[in-house]
């Protein structure tokens, strides 16, 4: 594929119109969530995304030294 033509594929990718996935409101939230809970959210999807990465890049010289 030459340049050229990856370069119109991408102009045309980028013009086509993308069908919304979520449907937005502009109403108020039915449920107000507290700056706590909000905390504790947070901190659940930091340390569910984080966690394993960090367990993995912490123990990296263990799986390298692993013989089998």
């Amino acid at each position: 594929m030459s340049l050229p033509a990856a370069s119109h594929l991408l102009r045309s990718a980028l013009r086509t119109q993308l069908v919304p996935v979520a449907n937005l409101s502009s109403k108020p939230a039915k449920h107000v969530i507290s700056a706590g809970e909000q905390a504790i959210a947070m901190t659940v999807f930091f340390t569910a995304i984080l966690g394993p990465s960090g367990w993995v890049l912490a123990h990296l010289e263990d799986y390298k030294n692993k013989k089998d």
